[in-house]
């Protein structure tokens, strides 16, 4: 009678099309006395199994050997593995290809196999033979047969752990992730490493541009290849990741804080095609304590608060945080807790900054200014603007001066004053509401104003939505009739796109664009600024000039062409009833 366990050694693997057994000795077994080779490749089968199931460190160099012995053992030349991540992949022959044995002789394929696992990646493997060899006796294709099944299983289970891994750590395009970031971060912290480190947040400013110029796939290859240089600028012991979009985080040794800041805030990236392209960046900064430990919310915390600073700074768009972001954060949180109240008691009211012709002297517009009213004091528009900003609540703001505005034109019209064009202030984060001109159009109707005399202003330098978006915005105002103006002009990036491809109606150059009193006729200041009011007027736009504060400045504007100014030589905003007094003269007079 046999031996009871001698009839538990049959292997029974499952058919093809699944990647998730490999067969094994029961626990206790000895490998059965047979003669041979047979002996010899149940030896080396029990070695292979017990190597691929070493859970605790898959020896690949034993592997690699195991399987080349049994190569030989059944005149194999070649043995080949393919992994693929998905069907696509297969279909258009990209894989992981794995070769441990190969006699470089010309061999014929004698067999091949096929896995798909439940998360579809695909693995094949294909054994080849020279032609001068024996062929294989229906025995040995069963035991050849049985170790490719056994191969392609443990990659499959393998790759699939991979697989696991990358979904996890990693997204689509193949960056770290935030769940990447977090455990890295947090091991860091939790083994004392991450003091004197700098972690920042960034986000690449104006790159739905680059996508408009170079096309979304030429751009992703821009994006990678800045990350790529970052990760490497960082080394070993920072680590960058991506939160989705062009937003991402980063952390690098203290020793490499010039160099990190210098890169982003100004780096060239090739583009496929050779050229370069100039990458500009919004960053927050923080300096990890060595004096004590720091959490990872507040690390978090941290850079969030400086990177919001950053982007809505102004030109300064590289911030270190400081112990005043922590007051900033209470004031922020106030304004976003009163404001709702503060809208419905009408404490936010427009203020008229006057627009003039700087030959005539003549008022032909003016922009409205939000000014808030709280009972106690009048809060800058730098202090609640770009709080409002950072949620939906700005469009909030911007619908409501709107009313304020036509409610105005609306009363003076009445009163038989002669209307001018008005324009209000809309963030870009109104962009993605497709139903915007309608509603801007039911407000402005509501108060039977003519369209023409509302002009829409849109910042150049901010960047929170597609180009396309807003193109498709603008177009749709002016449709209507809406003026359209683009603001700050020349403090941003890639502006001759937004010129090009947008239908504004009025281009306001930036005052930081406008020439010193005291620089040359033939400074590059006077140059650009002589050309670009050159190039408005050829494209058949309005050009304002903001700033102007002096004389000189209006001498300037006369001497290039610019017409119309605005800013502080003719008037400060004004309050409804000082400038009601402005439109009731009409004029404005110029020295000569």
């Amino acid at each position: 009678m046999a031996n009871e366990n001698e009839n538990n050694l049959e292997f029974k693997p499952r058919s093809v099309g699944t990647a998730d057994y490999i067969p094994q000795f029961p626990d206790g077994v000895a490998i059965p006395a047979c003669p041979g080779e047979e002996y010899k490749f149940l030896k080396l089968y029990s070695d292979l199994v017990s190597a691929m199931n070493d859970f605790n460190k898959i020896d690949v160099r034993r592997i690699e050997n195991l399987l080349i012995e049994i190569c030989h053992m059944f005149r194999l030349s070649k043995a080949v593995t393919r992994v693929f991540k998905n069907p696509e992949d297969e279909q258009k022959g990209i894989s992981e290809t794995l070769s441990c044995f190969d006699t470089g002789e010309n061999g014929e394929e004698i067999h091949s196999l096929r896995f798909v696992t439940s998360v579809m990646t695909i693995s094949t493997i294909t054994v080849y033979m020279a032609p001068d060899k024996k062929r294989l006796t229906e025995d040995e294709f069963n035991k050849v047969d049985l170790v490719m099944r056994t191969v392609v299983s443990f990659i499959s289970r393998n790759r699939m752990k991979e697989l696991v891994y990358e979904l996890a750590f990693f997204d689509d395009y193949g960056y770290p992730n935030l769940r990447n970031w977090n455990n890295n971060l947090t091991e860091l912290v939790m083994e004392n490493k991450a003091g004197g480190k700098l972690a920042f947040r960034y986000n690449l400013r104006h790159f739905e541009l680059i996508n408009q110029e170079f096309g979304r796939q030429v751009g992703d290859v821009i994006m990678k290849s800045h990350f790529s240089q970052l990760q490497s600028l960082v080394g070993e012991d920072g680590m960058v990741a991506r939160l989705g979009g062009d937003n991402f985080l980063g952390l690098c040794p203290g020793d490499k804080t010039r160099a990190v800041v210098d890169y982003l805030t100004e780096a060239v990236v090739k583009t496929p095609k050779g050229g370069g392209v100039n990458i500009h960046t919004s960053a927050g900064f923080f300096r990890i304590p060595s004096e004590r430990p720091a959490t990872v919310g507040e690390i978090m915390g941290s850079i969030i608060s400086a990177f919001r600073v950053a982007q809505t700074g102004g030109m300064d768009n590289i911030i270190f945080y400081d112990d005043s972001f922590v007051e900033n954060k209470d004031k922020t949180m106030k304004i976003q807790q009163h404001f709702s109240e503060a809208l419905e008691r009408d404490e936010f009211r427009p203020y008229y900054q006057p627009k003039v012709n700087v030959i005539t002297g003549k008022l032909v517009g003016a922009e409205a200014l939000c000014r808030w009213f709280m009972p106690n004091r009048i809060v800058p528009p730098a202090e609640f603007i770009p709080v409002l900003e950072q949620t939906s609540e700005i469009c909030r703001l911007d619908l409501h001066m709107l009313e304020c505005v036509c409610k105005d034109m609306r009363r003076w019209a009445d009163e038989g004053r002669e209307l001018i064009r008005i324009s209000i202030n809309f963030s870009r984060k109104h962009i993605l509401n497709t139903y915007l001109p309608e509603t801007i159009a039911e407000i402005v109707d509501r108060y039977s104003i003519p369209h023409e005399l509302i002009d829409i202003e849109f910042t150049e330098s901010t960047s929170e939505v597609e180009f396309s978006d807003l193109k498709r915005m603008a177009t749709k105002l002016r449709d209507m009739g809406f003026y359209l103006s683009i603001d700050d002009f020349g403090i941003g990036y890639s502006s001759l796109n937004l010129i090009k491809d947008i239908p504004w109606t009025t281009l306001k150059i930036d005052k930081n664009f406008l020439p010193e009193e005291t620089e040359d006729k033939n400074s590059v200041s006077n140059i650009m600024f002589k050309h670009v009011v050159s190039m408005t007027r050829q494209l058949g736009l309005e050009c304002i000039a903001e700033g102007v504060e002096t004389i000189e400045h209006v001498s300037i504007l006369n001497y290039n062409g610019c017409e119309i100014a605005q800013g502080y030589f003719f008037d400060k905003p004004l309050s409804v009833k000082e400038f009601e007094q402005r439109l009731a003269s009409g004029k404005y007079e110029i020295p000569q």
